[in-house]
C-alpha cells in the first residue's frame, strides 16, 4: 500500500472540497472561505472486501427499550425534549467563557449521582484544573471518570473498553486523528473526529456530548457539515459579563427546537431559573414612559418581558433607528404603521427600541407592545404597570390573532397583572370568567392607544 500527500482546499463554511483555491464556494456561495490543507491518500491494489448488510423491516424494530436518560436538570431536559436519548450525538456551542464546560460537568455530576457511568474527556484542561472547578460544585460520585487525551484512536479504545452510558468531549476542535495529516481544529480534523464519534455513539448506543467553539459570527467553528452530522445542536447564549444564560435548541431529531432553558451563573455553577418571567421583569421601572410588558411564547413556555422605547428629537437630517433584541426591519415597519394609521409623525425623531433582559425574539406577538411603547415614549405618557400586552400588527393597523392566548393570559395572571390587552379575535380562545385579570380585546392599534 502506497501513501501520497496532496493539497486540497476545503470550504470552512460547508466543508466542500476542491483541488484548487476558489474565491466563491460553488455549494454555499460564500466568499473567501477556502483554506488549504495537506491530506494523505492511500492507494491499495487487489480486491476490495465489503461487509454484508441485511435490511430489517420497520415493524421488527423495537423502540421500547430506548428510554431517555433524565439529567435532573429540568431546564436542560426541556430543551432536549425530555432527556438524553441513548446513541445520540449532541453538539453544544457557545462563546468562550459562557459556561459550556460548567454545564456539562454539572450534567456529569447529576448522571453519576443517579448511578449512570459517565466519562468526561478533556483536551483543553488538565485533571487538576477540572478538579478545581468540580470542587466549587460539590461532591461527585465515583461513577464519573476523567480522561485528558486528544488522540482519537486512544479515546475510541477507552470508550470501547469502559462502555459508559454518557461521554463528554471537550472540545471537538482539540481532537486529533493520525489518519489526517492536517492540524487539530482544521476542517478535515473536525469532520473526521465527528465521524468517528458518530460511529461510536450509534454502534455502542452511547450518548456523546461534543463541545464546539464558535466563530465571531456566532456559528460553530469548523465545517457546516458538523451540524448536519450530529443529532442535536444546542447553543449557549448570553452576556458572559452578566448572570443569565440561555440554552437554545437549534436542531433536535428527538424533540422540539422551540424550547429554551434559562440559567443563572453563580459561584457554585449554573442554577436553573424556574420562573423566567419574574426574572426578566426584575428591576422594571415604575411610572416610566416607553415601558410595556409583552408576553411571548418560547416553544410551549409563555414568557413575560419588558419592551422599552425611547423617542427623542433628532439633530440630523436622517433620524436614527436602533433595535436591540428584535428584528430591526420589523421595528421600522411598525413605526411606518404608526405614522400612517395612527397619525404619529416620527420622521423628525430618533427611536431606540430595546428588549430588556438580553433575550432575542422574532415572534410577531410582540408587535403591539412595540407600537404602544413607541407611542408612550413619543407622548411621554406612561402605561400602567399592571398591564400586559400581546398581538400581531398588520400593515393596515389591525391587531391580528396569535397562538396560545390562554397560556399567555394564565402567565400574566400568575404574576399579578390586572389587565391584559389582546386581539379581539383571540378572546374566544380564552375563558371569559377570568376574575383575577381583566381581558380587553382590540381590533386596531387606534383602539389600543385610546384605551391606554
Amino acid at each position: 500500500m502506497a501513501k501520497a500527500k496532496k493539497s486540497v482546499f476545503f470550504c470552512q463554511n460547508c466543508g466542500h472540497e476542491e483541488s484548487k483555491w476558489l474565491g466563491q464556494c460553488p455549494m454555499c456561495k460564500e466568499w473567501n472561505t477556502f483554506v488549504e490543507e495537506k491530506v494523505t491518500t492511500s492507494k491499495s491494489s487487489g480486491t476490495k472486501t465489503t461487509r454484508s448488510a441485511q435490511p430489517v423491516p420497520l415493524s421488527n424494530i423495537n423502540t421500547k427499550d430506548d428510554e431517555r436518560i433524565g439529567t435532573d436538570i429540568p431546564e436542560l431536559d426541556r430543551v432536549l425534549g425530555g432527556g438524553i436519548v441513548p446513541g445520540s450525538l449532541i453538539l453544544v456551542g457557545g462563546d468562550p467563557g459562557i459556561g459550556k464546560s460548567t454545564l456539562l460537568l454539572q450534567v456529569c455530576q447529576k448522571l453519576a449521582k443517579n448511578e449512570e457511568k459517565v466519562l468526561y474527556i478533556s483536551g483543553e484542561e488538565s485533571l487538576k484544573q477540572i478538579k478545581l472547578r468540580a470542587n466549587r460544585m460539590g461532591e461527585f460520585s465515583d461513577n464519573l471518570s476523567l480522561l485528558c487525551e486528544v488522540d482519537l484512536a486512544t479515546i475510541s479504545n477507552v470508550i470501547e473498553k469502559e462502555k459508559p452510558q454518557v461521554v463528554v468531549i471537550d472540545s471537538i476542535q482539540t481532537m486529533y486523528s493520525e489518519e489526517v495529516s492536517s492540524a487539530p481544529g482544521s476542517v478535515s480534523q473536525v469532520r473526521e473526529a465527528t465521524h468517528q464519534l458518530m460511529q461510536l455513539a450509534k454502534g455502542l448506543n452511547i450518548a456523546i456530548f461534543i463541545v464546539g467553539h464558535v466563530t465571531k459570527e456566532g456559528t460553530v467553528a469548523g465545517p457546516r457539515v458538523l451540524e448536519h452530522m450530529v443529532d442535536t445542536v444546542l447553543y449557549f447564549e448570553g452576556d458572559r459579563h452578566g448572570t443569565y444564560r440561555i440554552l437554545r435548541g437549534v436542531k433536535n431529531r428527538f424533540g422540539s427546537t422551540n424550547e429554551i432553558g434559562v440559567f443563572e451563573m453563580r459561584k457554585e455553577g449554573l442554577v436553573e431559573v424556574s420562573n423566567p418571567s419574574e426574572y426578566m421583569l426584575s428591576g422594571r421601572p415604575l411610572n416610566a414612559s416607553g415601558s410595556v410588558v409583552a408576553c411571548a411564547m418560547e416553544g410551549t413556555r409563555p414568557m413575560l418581558m419588558e419592551i422599552q422605547a425611547l423617542v427623542s428629537s433628532t439633530n440630523f437630517n436622517l433620524p436614527r433607528r436602533t433595535a436591540t433584541g428584535m428584528d430591526y426591519n420589523r421595528v421600522n415597519i411598525l413605526m411606518a404603521v404608526l405614522e400612517k394609521r395612527a397619525g404619529i409623525h416620527l420622521s423628525n425623531y430618533d427611536a431606540y427600541v430595546n428588549l430588556a433582559g438580553g433575550l432575542r425574539l422574532n415572534e410577531p406577538a410582540t408587535d403591539l407592545a412595540v407600537v404602544l411603547a413607541i407611542a408612550s415614549s413619543y407622548k411621554n405618557r406612561p402605561i400602567n404597570e399592571d398591564v400586559v400586552v400581546f398581538g400581531e400588527v398588520g400593515l393596515s393597523g389591525e391587531v391580528r390573532a396569535v397562538s396560545m392566548p390562554e397560556q399567555r393570559v394564565a402567565e400574566a395572571k400568575k404574576l399579578g397583572f390586572k389587565t391584559c390587552l389582546l386581539p379581539q379575535v383571540s378572546l374566544k380562545g380564552v375563558e371569559q370568567d377570568q376574575k383575577e385579570i381583566r381581558l380587553v380585546g382590540v381590533r386596531t392599534i387606534n383602539e389600543a392607544l385610546d384605551i391606554l
